[in-house]
């Protein structure tokens, strides 16, 4: 069968051909550019806990040294800080990364993979579709014709794969604007990201009174300040010149020492395409969204577009086409991608008014702050990773499903499980391999080899369930999962969202679970009309 063509060597394109290549899927990316990036520091990037988990996955090699989690998050306004706390447990620390470090890591791990082929220099410029797949063809030194099974543009806001298709990209152009430098310098607050809102000193220039500040490795820092409406210029010296006041305002210092490595000016444009499936091409990151407004991040919505198709692309390519999963692609990110645009933009006035009697409310300063927090952390209806419950892949209410404290259509904690080949791993290492995860709460079973248990109690009838389900899957046993009883069994999907927890081993309901996750409706219905021919 003929590869998965991907368009776009960003870090979502590089994401989706390892997670492809991951499940036996040969890939074939196409670069319009050299094959490398040009490092910048003032470009980088925000990853929530779980999504830099699997692109640490995909990379094979931690990213904790090249980028830098924070300790903690405040929030000031004026001289007075509103809003404090730390990262840890309760609240995760999200990855800051620079955007050309993790595409290298990431570009590294696909020269080491064997079923993907990297075309650099090759601009895409027609676009065919076919009934059995699709055929390209790019230009270049290297100019061809190029034929696949499918084909997924990653090829960014500018995307050739979006027009050649037709897909209409509406939004909202130039949401905010942001002066942007990656500083080496050294802060009062070391590892802590903040925001201060209306500083106490004066500032020079179209800056308005907002500034983000954001640590990364060996002293660096990147900071933003938002600009107002308009267009107005921001040079290399007005931009020197509040890197000073902004300095000397923070450290008290009246010449504060510090190394400018990179500036830059960030626009935020917020946008999402009509479709994300026509036929046999699809969009991901930003050719089908963008975002990026109170802290959230595009590059990490984008991320997740790439865990969500790669395991549904690697069973139709393995099994043959199945439309009910194919199309939940788009079902379950585009609502995703949508809820959080509706919410920016909902809270953008509030937060961006100016003043007025709600600015004057008790507590209205610490509302906001929250807000802000809440989409630089990952939190609230603006920043928190999206649940799948309404999918069309979720099975219908089923008598043995028990209530656990992970939602249906939730990303799962991340517990110690027992694999099936005896050793302790964490569940997230168990993902992206396009199996679905079969995990048995058994307390207990912690302090014994797996020999001695691997044949007990429920487990033989267990095993011989999740042998017999409609798509591969792995077994594993959990001593403890958050609010789920002994002998709770959990089905979850290949990208680590929830289906459904049961309660103790219920074949016929796990069978109906699964088969839904993979598109069962669809799949019964042909096993219907091949038995009546």
């Amino acid at each position: 069968m003929d590869p998965v063509i991907v368009v776009g060597a960003g870090p979502v394109g590089l994401a989706l051909a390892l997670a492809l290549a991951r499940q036996d899927v040969p890939v074939v990316v196409l670069d319009e550019g050299p094959g490398s990036d040009a490092p910048r520091a003032a470009r980088t990037v925000v990853l929530r806990e779980d999504t830099a988990a699997f692109v640490e996955r995909l990379a094979g090699v931690p990213l904790g040294d090249a980028g830098l989690r924070w300790t903690g998050w405040r929030a000031m306004r004026r001289k007075q800080v509103t809003c404090e706390v730390a990262l840890g447990e309760d609240i995760p620390a999200p990855l800051h990364i620079a955007q050309h470090v993790l595409t290298g890591a990431l570009r590294a791990a696909l020269t080491r993979e064997p079923l993907v082929e990297l075309a650099v220099d090759s601009r895409l410029d027609a676009l065919e579709q076919e009934d059995t797949g699709v055929i390209v063809h790019t230009r270049g030194p290297n100019g061809t014709w190029w034929r696949g099974s499918y084909l997924v543009g990653c090829d960014g806001p500018r995307s050739t794969v979006r027009k050649l298709q037709d897909i209409r990209f509406p939004g909202r152009t130039a949401v905010e604007r942001y002066a942007v430098a990656a500083v080496r310098t050294e802060l009062p607050w070391p590892g802590e990201a903040f925001l201060h809102r209306m500083p106490p000193w004066r500032a020079t220039g179209p800056f308005a009174g907002e500034i983000t500040a954001r640590p990364l490795p060996d002293g660096v820092w990147r900071l933003d300040w938002l600009l107002p409406p308009g267009k107005d210029l921001v040079t290399p010296e007005l931009l020197v010149t509040h890197v000073r006041e902004t300095l000397t305002g923070w450290t008290g210092e009246s010449s504060p020492a510090y190394e400018l490595l990179d500036t830059g000016v960030h626009t935020v444009h917020h946008r999402l395409a009509r479709r994300w499936r026509a036929g046999r091409v699809f969009l991901a990151g930003d050719a089908a969204h963008l975002l990026g407004t109170i802290g959230t991040q595009g590059l990490d919505e984008g991320l997740r577009d790439a865990d969500n198709l790669a395991w549904k692309l690697a069973s139709a390519w393995h099994h043959g086409p199945h439309e009910t999963l194919l199309d939940s692609y788009q079902t379950e990110r585009r609502a995703i991608v949508a809820a959080r645009l509706r919410a920016a933009d909902q809270v953008l006035p509030m937060l961006r008014g100016g003043g007025g009697l709600r600015s004057l409310l008790p507590g209205a300063a610490r509302g906001h702050d929250a807000l802000f927090m809440d989409g630089h952390l990952g939190l609230g209806p603006v920043g928190a990773p999206g649940s799948y419950a309404d999918s069309p892949l979720m099975p219908p209410h089923l008598d043995a499903e028990v209530p656990v404290d992970t939602p249906v259509g939730a990303p799962v904690a991340n517990v110690l499980v027992t694999a099936e080949d005896g050793s302790f791993v964490r569940l997230r290492e168990r993902l992206g391999r396009g199996a679905l995860l079969v995990v048995l709460v058994a307390p207990g079973t912690g302090v014994w080899e797996r020999r001695h248990w691997v044949s007990a109690g429920v487990m033989p009838r267990l095993a011989a369930a999740v042998t017999a389900l409609p798509h591969r899957a792995e077994l594993l046993v959990a001593e403890s999962y958050p609010g789920a009883a002994p002998h709770t069994v959990l089905l979850v999907r290949p990208d680590g969202h929830l289906v459904t927890a049961l309660s103790g081993v219920r074949p016929a309901d796990l069978y109906s679970a699964a088969e839904a996750t993979v598109g069962g409706a669809e799949r019964a219905g042909a096993r219907a009309e091949a038995g009546a021919r």
